[in-house]
């Protein structure tokens, strides 16, 4: 009885597995008319998941991808949810500037109960305006001096730096600075991808980084914290919200249709918190690596800053003058991209018909591997380098956007699902990167060697924090 049993169940997993992704793809594939999307062969009532759970995803993704031939578009599934993954710019595009509607999978910290347009309208007009991100300038530099003093310190008590603890503290000083309008004693929790999302029948049993549990424990503080500050700033609210006004006291002078419940104020201050914070900290960290591998790239900015800015602080009103720095971060973004994975947490509430003759069915999760793109060689000339001049004009190097004009590289996503907050990040990071470059010259720590591996949580960061010994330059006294 037990053999013929063991039968059965191997013939149904034979019949599964050798069937393209199992379950989640047998409807809506092949679809008459229209090119089938091809895609790796999937275990049953996991899919892919499990080859993807273990590693770098991104990294796994593009090589199914290129195997496969599926670059421009794969499909496979995660658990019961469906779904595909270009690694192709032009595809890339209409999945994230498609006028087809795609709705955010919200997590347990993102209850909303408003639109996702008009977040992204309250983001992007008020809460990230030009203006008020200017306003903040002051903040900005405060945090940076604390970071550079904190560096010096260390740096002479124990003779290297471990940069990752002085980027996470000013960026969550930032952050909170700008959110809130001071600073609170709030415990960092990690924010990471949780597998169990596409398993929601398993979701009880396979949840390996207890994230479930994490949030569950996590959010009744959240949500008291927040309503407290919420509270204070009631209390002194005025008519009138100036430029430099925190965020608090922007959501709480909203009126008529863009004004927010409570929970949704809580849910997008706390948003900004964990996205702010993860994202400056990460990408700064990757900057200084690649400087500190590259004593002649590193230099070369420091030649910059000492022509252009000279002897005195460097401001926001910089950053125009300084074309080499702004190279440096872009192609830091392109070859360390902080999202490898975009649109991750995005479903299609319909289906969407692509210029290849290739359809993503309702319900489907659809991602772009913007890692697969930035380090394609039929994208970009020696891919694997880093080499900041590619982005120099004058240098024979191209301007690209990296705000999500130009899908050879959109770090931040692109269309209507762009990052709202990609402009504050770019002028934090910007501003941070010249000062520790201005101040110090970096130099691996013999001791700790730099470690490029990578591990993906919520953003992709360095494995092993970078230990980097910092020389004052003693252009500026600290």
């Amino acid at each position: 009885m037990f053999s013929l049993l063991l039968v059965f169940v191997s013939v149904g997993l034979l019949t599964w597995v050798f069937t393209a992704d199992g379950n989640a793809w047998k409807h809506g594939r092949n679809q008459r008319g229209r090119a089938s999307i091809p895609g790796p062969r999937g275990l049953p009532v996991f899919g892919s998941l499990l080859s993807l759970s273990c590693g770098l995803a991104h990294r796994t993704l593009a090589s199914m991808a290129s195997t496969l031939g599926a670059t421009q578009l794969m499909a496979f599934s995660l658990g019961s949810t469906p779904v595909v993954v270009s690694s192709d710019p032009h595809i890339a595009r209409e999945i994230l500037t498609s006028p087809h509607s795609l709705t955010v999978r919200l997590n347990n910290l993102q209850k909303c109960s408003c639109s996702a347009g008009l977040l992204r309208t309250i983001a992007s007009s008020h809460l990230f305006a030009p203006k008020r991100i200017a306003a903040h300038e002051s903040g900005r530099q405060l945090d940076c001096a604390t970071m550079l003093q904190g560096i010096m310190n260390e740096q002479s008590k124990n003779g290297a730096v471990l940069l990752r603890m002085h980027l996470q503290a000013a960026s969550l000083n930032n952050i909170m600075g700008s959110v809130f309008g001071k600073r609170y004693n709030v415990a960092r929790e990690s924010h990471e991808f949780n597998f169990s999302d596409y398993l929601p029948s398993l979701s009880y049993f396979y949840d390996p980084f207890c994230i479930n549990q994490r949030c569950a424990a996590l959010v009744p503080r959240v949500r008291s914290l927040v309503r407290g500050i919420i509270e204070e700033h009631q209390i002194c609210e005025s008519d009138k919200v100036s430029d430099n006004a925190d965020f608090v006291d922007v959501l709480l002078s909203l009126d008529g249709e863009v004004k927010l419940q409570e929970d949704d104020m809580i849910a997008v201050l706390w948003e900004m918190i964990f996205r702010g914070t993860d994202t400056t900290a990460l990408l700064t960290e990757w900057v200084m690596t690649e400087l500190a591998m590259n004593p002649d790239i590193q230099a070369k900015l420091q030649q910059e800053l000492d022509k252009l800015v000279g002897d005195k602080g460097v401001t926001d009103a910089d950053m125009v003058n300084l074309p080499y720095l702004q190279s440096v971060i872009k192609d830091t973004l392109r070859i360390h991209p902080p999202g490898p994975l975009l649109s991750w947490a995005r479903l299609s509430t319909s289906d969407v018909q692509l210029s290849n003759n290739m359809l993503i069915p309702a319900h489907t999760t659809a991602m772009v591997n913007m890692w697969a793109i930035t380090y394609d060689p039929m994208v970009w000339e020696d891919p694997l380098v880093f080499k900041p001049e590619r982005f120099m004009e004058k240098v024979g190097g191209e301007n690209v956007d990296v705000r999500g004009n130009d899908l050879r590289q959109a770090p931040f996503g692109a269309g209507s699902r762009v990052c709202p907050g990609k402009n504050l990040g770019m002028v934090t990071v910007s501003l941070w990167v010249a000062n520790l470059v201005q101040h110090f010259y970096w130099v691996p720590n013999p001791e700790k060697p730099v470690d490029f591996s990578e591990v993906l949580k919520l953003s992709c960061e360095i494995k092993n924090p970078l230990s980097v010994v910092a020389v004052h330059r003693n252009v500026l006294p600290l």
